[in-house]
């Protein structure tokens, strides 16, 4: 779009249509209260949130009027004719994850010149824990470019109605505001590191804590996606969920997930009292592991199906099964056989969860999907890749894994 406006008209018309069809939805199932930025005016942002479901940005397109132009990843572009409607409908910017993307920095200005509102969650993933989660510091840098009102958009209660690592939306209580104007003077008088420190302290959020109700049938079902360390035996990958019980298939480990978020040992006092908890402990136990005792046997292994993602364009589908092994120091991929695929974690730039159970491997110029099927725990592999790089470069303490 450089040699044309970015900026459309019939992306205003798509914007209200989508409001009207999504709002109900919004309202009955999530129970979200989105409530109107009346302050709005005819003023163009920054928007920021932090993201805690599959659906926030329509919930946050919800308080705001206008078209909104989100920045987005490259897997919602890497979709054939979906991704080309998309596009047409309501222009998100792309962004390649886990790297600096100038183009993308570019197609920002451009949407600000031309007085577009910017959303961004600058988290770039959604939440396992309910704790807002690592943000890139750039975006200090980005918001001091552009020099827009930044408008901070608070989610509270969306992981309790809707926790990353399940599928079922719970009946519980979310809500939806513009919490804090961040002004362009009050912007202009702060460095980078300031600002950042201010967009961080104002998008935490933190609900690891027993102050609201979420009833379902299904509370625990499918958290060994994030989780994949037995607390009593420390098992690795040993771990199931069936209705709001988590077991441990190697030492009997019962506990049950209740409607206030609460994680209760049935037959062993856990150390945790909430699933962020918990994921801190598995960090620790991950953290203490020596990634050089884990190159001759694997940690994991996990039946997958494997695609390739070309940018921008589609998905092409590989291999229908494929054998997928974690290690130490590496990821490989139908070991041993004709078409081994091995990702050492010291040629890798990145690893990433998509969604909930799909690992993205970014491997020399290519991007791995390796999808599992609904049980599937892309997560450790996240954390092993982390692992791996922290302790390799002497950082031996680094406890950031991913997310």
């Amino acid at each position: 779009m450089s040699g044309d406006t970015w900026i459309k008209k019939r992306h205003a018309v798509v914007s209200n249509i989508v409001r009207g069809l999504l709002y109900p939805a919004a309202r009955f199932k999530y129970h979200a209260r989105m409530e109107r930025f009346k302050e709005q005016g005819d003023r163009q942002y920054l928007v920021l949130y932090n993201h805690q479901t599959l659906y926030d940005q329509f919930f946050v397109g919800m308080i705001f009027k206008g078209p909104l132009y989100y920045l987005a990843t490259e897997d919602i572009f890497s979709n054939g004719w979906t991704s080309k409607a998309i596009k047409w409908l309501v222009a998100p910017i792309p962004i390649k994850k886990q790297t600096t993307d100038i183009s993308a920095i570019r197609s920002c200005l451009k949407v600000a010149k031309e007085g577009g509102t910017l959303v961004i969650a600058p988290e770039g993933n959604r939440t396992y824990t309910g704790r807002t989660v690592y943000i890139n510091p750039s975006i200090g840098g980005l918001a001091k470019k552009l020099g827009l009102p930044i408008a901070l958009v608070r989610i509270e209660g969306g992981y309790g109605v809707s926790p990353r690592w399940a599928d079922d939306i719970r009946r519980g209580k979310m809500r939806v505001r513009v919490s804090e104007v961040i002004e362009p003077e009050e912007i202009a008088q702060l460095d980078k590191d300031a600002l950042y420190q201010r967009i961080r302290a104002g998008l935490w959020e933190d609900e690891a804590v027993a102050d609201a109700s979420f009833k379902g049938k299904r509370l625990a079902e499918y958290i060994e996606r994030a989780v994949y360390v037995c607390p009593r035996c420390k098992g690795l990958g040993t771990l199931e969920s069936r209705g709001s019980m988590i077991y441990c298939t190697n030492c009997g480990l019962r506990a049950e997930y209740t409607e206030k978020k609460e994680i209760i040992g049935q037959n062993f006092d856990l150390p945790f009292r909430f699933a962020a908890g918990w994921i801190d402990w598995q960090n620790d136990v991950v953290n203490g592991m020596d990634p050089s005792r884990y190159v001759k046997e694997p940690l994991f292994c996990d039946i997958v199906q494997l695609y390739e993602e070309i940018p921008y364009e589609k998905k092409v589908l590989l291999r229908k099964t494929a054998s997928v092994a974690l290690y130490g120091d590496r990821i490989t991929v139908d070991e041993g056989g004709e078409d081994e695929l091995i990702f050492p974690f010291e040629e890798t730039a990145a690893v990433t969860v998509l969604n909930n159970h799909t690992a993205n491997v970014y491997h020399g110029d290519k991007i791995w999907q390796l999808q599992g099927d609904t049980r599937f725990n892309a997560l450790k592999y996240v954390n092993f890749f982390y692992r791996y790089n922290n302790w390799k470069r002497g950082d031996g303490d680094g406890e950031f894994l991913g997310h």
